[in-house]
């Protein structure tokens, strides 16, 4: 059994000036009361934000719910990093007590079969929840390592299937895997040595400690650029991924695209993953008004070639270009109304590549599903986490929404990566 010891940082905070003990069981989520919206978002009516925490750590990650309603954060920044350990004993909605451990730098966060499991740029680890307690034991066994160091794209953000299995993002450390590191008019490596052991999702054993990639890796699917943003639909039983479209069309093809075509290109995948899938990066994108993967120019391109491209798979549904998907969550609850149920939320983090025009994204939208695969549309569920009319980059917004989460009661909770704000998503019939 491979275990490494992560230092609890000393930092508990009682915020209304209570010690409860700490193995205390907290209050039974499901009798929270539904608030007034005091969130400040902007949802459809029937629906009410409340701030759960309205300041944790900056770079707040992915979040998970436990169902006695204890919440875990995973924070990534230069500053500060671990997970953060939440947990309301009022009954009011609002956290009260609040403990950090771990000085792991990451984002995923998920809990499966009595454990919390975390990841940081290079592995994937797991504490055993105690039960009652809100500190698990701070002792991490490592669960898969020997991933690839890299500096882009580095979130191994991760799932879990209900066949004991996790499936692991690992990122391509480019844009385009380009010959020159993003620099204009570089051609692409032909092949692409980025897809031997990145730019792919992995499947692993989710209770097996001290696998290795190169040993007990099996790459699910490859030719993704990045995706963040995944998860298991156990209704229909596969995996689906939101991806990181590539960026500068403009900036390193000048001569093929403007900027306003930089804007609006390439779509941001939503996709279905079956095993030995091939999604096509870097040698195509998704052109939304195409309806079609096309060749990308640093392999010889147009913009309207799709040449290989056409063998690779399409994405179900397709999202406006640099959105940046960060987390993806099916709904298995019942509070939300019956079209929820089953169906999709995305978190959008935001763009940054759509100089000089406006930034868009920074919000949580919804995909409704029917069988098993998107209907062919998608709506803003939660807006207003920037407070700006117009973005013009992504540190001028407020606050950007990153991690989602289900409450043991059916709600939602969002996290937010600047400030570390927390939200709580509830449904309340206003014509019963």
């Amino acid at each position: 059994m491979m275990k490494f010891a992560v230092p609890i940082i000393a930092s508990v905070f009682f915020f209304v000036g209570c010690t409860p003990d700490m193995d205390e069981s907290s209050k039974d989520e499901t009798q929270v009361p539904l608030f007034v919206n005091d969130g400040g978002l902007d949802l459809s009516t029937g629906f009410r934000a409340t701030i759960v925490a309205d300041s944790t750590y900056n770079n707040a990650r992915h979040i998970v719910v436990n169902d006695n309603g204890d919440i875990y954060v995973k924070i990534r920044s230069d500053k500060e990093s671990g997970v953060l350990a939440l947990r309301d004993t009022t009954g009011d909605g609002k956290v009260n007590i609040q403990a950090k451990f771990s000085a792991v730098n990451g984002t995923g966060m998920d809990i499966y079969n009595g454990y919390l499991y975390a990841s940081s740029k290079t592995e994937v680890f797991r504490y055993k929840l105690n039960s009652g307690a809100l500190l698990p034991d701070t002792t991490a066994e490592v669960v898969i390592t020997g991933f690839p160091e890299q500096t882009q794209h580095a979130a191994k953000s991760f799932t879990f299937d209900d066949s004991g299995h996790i499936y692991v993002n690992v990122g391509a450390p480019s844009n385009a895997c380009m010959e020159k590191l993003r620099t204009i008019g570089s051609k692409g490596q032909d092949p692409c040595p980025q897809r031997t052991w990145q730019a792919s999702i992995w499947r692993f054993s989710a209770d097996q400690l001290g696998q290795t990639q190169q040993e007990h890796g099996h790459q699910y699917c490859t030719g993704i650029r990045n995706c963040v943003a995944l998860d298991w639909n156990h209704q229909s039983n596969g995996l689906f991924a939101v991806m990181h479209g590539r960026d500068q069309l403009s900036m390193f093809w000048p001569e093929m695209y403007d900027d306003m075509q930089n804007a609006e290109l390439p779509a941001e995948e939503f996709l279905q993953i079956d095993d030995g899938d091939d999604f096509g990066w870097p040698f195509c994108y998704y052109d939304p008004a195409k309806n079609l993967k096309v060749l990308a120019p640093e392999f010889g391109g147009d913009g309207v070639q799709t040449d290989r491209c056409a063998e690779k798979k399409d994405p179900v549904l397709a999202f406006p270009a640099h959105f940046a998907p960060n987390d993806l969550l099916f709904y298995r609850g019942d509070q939300f109304p019956e079209k929820y149920r089953n169906g999709a939320f995305v978190a959008f983090h935001g763009s940054w590549n759509r100089a000089p025009e406006p930034q868009k994204g920074f919000l949580v939208a919804f995909v409704p599903f029917r069988n098993g695969l998107p209907t062919g549309e998608w709506e803003v569920f939660a807006d207003g986490f920037s407070e700006l009319e117009t973005i013009a980059g992504p540190t001028d917004a407020k606050h950007r929404p990153m991690g989602l989460a289900e409450g043991p009661d059916g709600s939602l909770y969002i996290t937010d990566s600047l400030k570390g704000k927390i939200w709580r998503i509830t449904y309340n019939d206003l014509t019963s």
